[in-house]
Parts: C-alpha cells; structure tokens; sequence
C-alpha cells in the first residue's frame, strides 16, 4: 500500500532547469568562459556542492566550488524574487488529486532559501507536510539520505513510498533508497536514459498521476 509521494523540486514541480543553465552561461562569461550542455547536464540533479565542483572542473572558471555554488545560488534567488517562474504541466491537479489521501513530502538539492523562494511564488507550499532541502544533509544526491531523511520525517517506509524524479542521478537516489520511483523527464533531461533508476517513465505528471492511482487501486 503506497502511503507516501515525495517529489524533487527543479525540473520537476517548477521549471527552473533553464535558469540554472542561463546561471552556469552567465557565470562562465563572467570569468571568460563557456560552459557545454554537456556538463550543465551532467549538473543536474546532483548534490549542491557535487554540481559546482563539475562546473569549476569543467570550465575552468577560477573559482572554489565552494564560491561556484555561492553565486549560482545568488543569481538564482535574484531570478526568484523577479518572479515569471512557472508550475511544471500538472503538478497543481497531482497535488489536489492526493492531498489528504497520501502524505506528500519534498525532497530538492536546492537550499532552504531557495525552497522558500519557489513554491509560495507558485502558491503550492500548503500542499506538503515535510520538506527536505539540500543544505540540510550530508550526501546529496544520488546518495539516497536526502529520500531517507524525508521518509523518516513523514513516518513511512520506502516500500510504500513513491519519488517523483526528472534526472538520473535524482531517479538513482530514489531507488537506491528502496522506493518506487516513476522518472518524470523534463525538456533538458528527455534524452535521459532512466531504465537503470526508475520503475518506471512517463510523459508528465498527470500521467504520474494516473500510475499512483492505479496503484492505490
């Protein structure tokens, strides 16, 4: 019996997968550099600071991974704060759908500052009954303790625990916590192989819905 939903947040709930990579552009040319698809995708998903060590790495941008994640997280909060950041397709009707009948948690590599910013300025923080943010663990994704922590917060088990996921290495903490993860790609991460990670993949959340629901049933 599934008693639990757990989502990620960028690039699942809220499109923000974009202004991460205008972030890591805009970062780069700061210091002269260009960043590749590539490695803005191989960030995502990925604990905080494992992120921007990959930025640092791969760019070469003379800074500390440590100051990469600094001011990436800055631009993001001033991106925030101007608004325009929009709900993924159907992420309003799954949280309707199961609020009250499954507790609903979120698990997001993206810090307590960032969260707060995002999910009141799409009016859906109300929904959740535990969050878990990236600068609140030790291991980040795709270490599964950002899934432990936000099931023990909610008092269930990972057996009966779904995750929500759109990146591999999300999909990967998932599983390796033992729930039962449906990959829910976004444009950036379509491409994506998550056969290894998930029970399976769906086009969107509403299709996500109608798999719980079958569950359930």
């Amino acid at each position: 019996m599934i008693r639990a939903l757990i989502f990620d947040m960028d690039g699942l709930m809220i499109d923000t997968e974009h202004l991460y990579w205008e972030v890591g552009r805009e970062l780069a040319r700061e210091h002269g550099k260009t960043v590749s698809d590539g490695t803005l995708r191989r960030m995502m998903g990925r604990d905080r600071l494992a992120s921007s060590r990959i930025f640092a790495q791969e760019t070469g941008v003379p800074l500390a991974p440590e100051a990469v994640m600094t001011q990436r997280e800055e631009k993001m909060l001033e991106r925030f704060n101007r608004g325009g950041i929009e709900p993924m397709r159907g992420l309003r009707e799954i949280l309707e759908r199961f609020h009250g009948r499954l507790r609903l948690g979120v698990a997001t590599s993206s810090p307590r500052i960032l969260v707060e910013a995002a999910l009141p300025a799409i009016g859906v923080d109300r929904y959740f009954d535990v969050i878990t943010a990236g600068d609140e663990i030790t291991s980040g994704k795709p270490d599964p303790e950002i899934y432990l922590k936000t099931m023990s917060k909610l008092q269930v088990t990972p057996e009966t625990t779904v995750v929500l996921e759109d990146a591999p290495a999300g999909a990967m903490a998932g599983m390796r916590s033992g729930a039962h993860v449906i990959a829910v790609p976004s444009p950036l991460t379509a491409q994506e192989d998550f056969s290894q990670v998930a029970k399976m993949r769906v086009n969107d959340l509403f299709e996500a819905a109608e798999q719980i629901e079958r569950t359930l049933g």
